[in-house]
């Protein structure tokens, strides 16, 4: 069967990425981000205090609650990953940073997945070039390793990735299985019981971190997709299984799934609907334009340089996979008001769909790639440096004054490791712009290096740079060394209308007993949430208590707590 491929490729033009730059760009990331640094708030906070209170054995493992609340997104397996990393840490001080490394593996899960679900879409037929009358025409699995290399590239390159892909909450963990969903659907033409494995896994995996729904989305839909692959395209998979028992291996998974949502109660229902507001559309707009550049842009390409196979009757896998996936995770965003942690569950499929941009990229969209993100970075990495700078030695005058009035009570360390490795990967940076300067027409996944490598370089500068400044404007350390200086005594803390970041940090960075407030148990401390104005809530017993101070958060007004002594 003929298709009709957009796609006019050369041998010369899939010449292979080195692999130590790619595992290197890979490895350099997950490591930027995990390594070193304190949990921020609330919700990579709010998340280490779920695990803490598993491994302290004060929650129930298949309920796990804070502070007496349940998580809203009803996530199990995070949490359990997280307090069984925390039973096996050797010291208190190793805690914090063992529990990244679990998280730091589904990252790198994501990676590989989306770099094999886009290898095996590319190797689709539909996919293909074109062939040339004479010769020459792109090798299917050299084509296929390129536009892999490009997906990689792309989801590496997304601006919204950076934080919240380092975190250690449910989403991270959501976003390893969706693209272990994404690679089982794409590669089941070409190794059904393993992909068929990846799909089984996926889907369960979503149901377990706390995505039932959107799990039995996408696995209804891949079904559908299966089915209807198999009915009009004819198409038999090279270990000569029929499509429609894809379709049947889909369609078991996600019935598996649901049974096992139910089973748990781990449903949740939550349709928000966007107001008819300008405000709202556009708030919606930028976090779309943003979050997700540079795919957004390379993925409407793709569907417009594709767009004939769109049109005909039959299946083109390597556009209605990865678009379903993308589309069904916008609409989401949009209607159940999660903002950027759902629309993050989006950018495997879209760096896909980025990708098949690649062989019909013209040169003037690419060099606008080019140039916007070599401006964009180089100005971002410049001012991290000219910042860095001024906070050690006070020049140039305004960026130090500037962290001084943002950060008060910040003071500024050397780190001779931590400038070493920003320095080396600005040295690499401008190795890498001055290799796209050069005359490189020839590789399709030219255009998406420099994105790639910019996103990773400004991110390696801000979590080794600024992560002392990072750690003590985002992080809750020095708030809680505030609160536990006012309590000049030990003993159980009572705590009334307090946020679950802020018990988290309590109790992980304090180290403190927290009680409820009206328990019978009587501490001789309470933590009090202010009111809007600062005052101490009406509720509180001026007869019991005494007010010994308000602790605010050094650098966020908002995150206050009123220290009471009972009389």
């Amino acid at each position: 069967m003929q298709f009709t491929t957009p796609a006019v490729v050369t041998q010369a033009a899939v010449r292979r990425l080195p692999r130590l730059v790619l595992l290197g760009l890979c490895i350099t990331y997950v490591f930027a981000g995990f390594l070193g640094r304190s949990p921020w708030k609330s919700a990579d906070m709010t998340a280490m205090g779920y695990m803490a209170e598993l491994h302290a054995g004060n929650s129930d493992w298949w309920n796990p609650t804070l502070f007496g609340v349940a998580s809203e997104q009803a996530a199990l397996l995070p949490y359990w990953v997280g307090a069984w990393i925390m039973a096996l840490a050797p010291s208190a001080d190793a805690v914090q940073w063992m529990v990244r490394i679990p998280f730091g593996l589904f990252l790198a899960l994501a990676m590989a997945a989306t770099w094999y679900a886009s290898y095996y879409l590319a190797k689709s037929p539909q996919a293909q070039p074109v062939v040339f009358a004479f010769g020459g025409q792109a090798k299917p699995a050299d084509y296929a390793r390129t536009i892999a290399d490009g997906g990689l590239l792309a989801f590496l390159a997304c601006m919204g990735l950076a934080q919240l892909s380092h975190e250690i909450t449910p989403e991270l963990v959501q976003l390893g299985f969706v693209a272990l969903l994404y690679y089982g659907v794409a590669a089941l033409p070409y190794h059904f019981h393993r992909a068929q494995l990846g799909v089984l896994i996926g889907l369960l995996g979503m149901v377990l971190s706390g995505a039932p729904v959107l799990a039995l989305v996408f696995g209804s839909g891949c079904t559908l997709l299966a089915l209807l692959d198999g009915r009009l395209a004819q198409t038999v998979a090279t270990v000569g299984t029929p499509n429609r028992s894809a379709s049947k291996a889909i369609a078991l998974a996600t019935l598996l799934g649901a049974g096992l949502a139910t089973a748990l109660n781990l449903w949740r229902w939550k349709i928000d609907m966007p107001h008819a507001l300008w405000v709202d559309w556009n708030g919606f707009a930028q976090l779309l334009v943003w979050f997700t550049w540079p795919a957004w842009p390379l993925s409407l390409w793709t569907l417009w340089s594709w767009r004939k196979q769109i049109r005909t009757r039959h299946i083109s896998r390597h556009l209605a996979l990865p678009l379903w996936l993308a589309s069904t995770t916008v609409i989401a965003t949009l209607c159940t008001g999660a903002s950027d942690r759902t629309l993050l569950l989006a950018l495997p499929a879209m760096a896909s769909l980025a990708a098949f941009a690649l062989p019909t990229l013209q040169r003037p969209m690419a060099s606008l790639i080019d140039w916007f993100t070599l401006l964009f970075f180089t100005g971002c990495g410049a001012i991290v440096w000219v910042v860095w700078i001024a906070m050690q030695t006070g020049v140039p005058s305004q960026p130090a004054a500037n962290v001084a009035r943002l950060a008060p009570g910040f003071e500024p360390t050397f780190s001779a490791s931590a400038t070493g490795l920003a320095l080396l990967t600005t040295l690499a940076w401008m190795g890498l712009v001055h290799w796209r300067a050069g005359r490189h027409r020839a590789a399709l996944w030219r255009s998406l290096v420099l994105p790639a490598g910019g996103a990773v370089w400004c991110w390696t500068l801000l979590m080794t740079l600024w992560l002392p400044l990072l750690d003590y404007t985002q992080g809750y350390g020095r708030w809680v060394q505030l609160v536990k200086t006012e309590l000049s005594s030990s003993g159980c803390v009572e705590a009334k209308g307090l946020g679950s970041g802020q018990v988290a940090a309590l109790q992980v960075h304090g180290l403190l007993t927290l009680v409820a407030s009206g328990a019978l148990v009587q501490c001789p401390w309470m933590l009090v949430q202010p009111t809007a104005q600062f005052e101490l809530p009406a509720t509180i017993d001026a007869s019991l208590w005494s007010q010994k101070a308000l602790v605010r958060h050094p650098t966020d007004a908002s995150d206050a707590v009123w220290v009471l002594k009972r009389r």
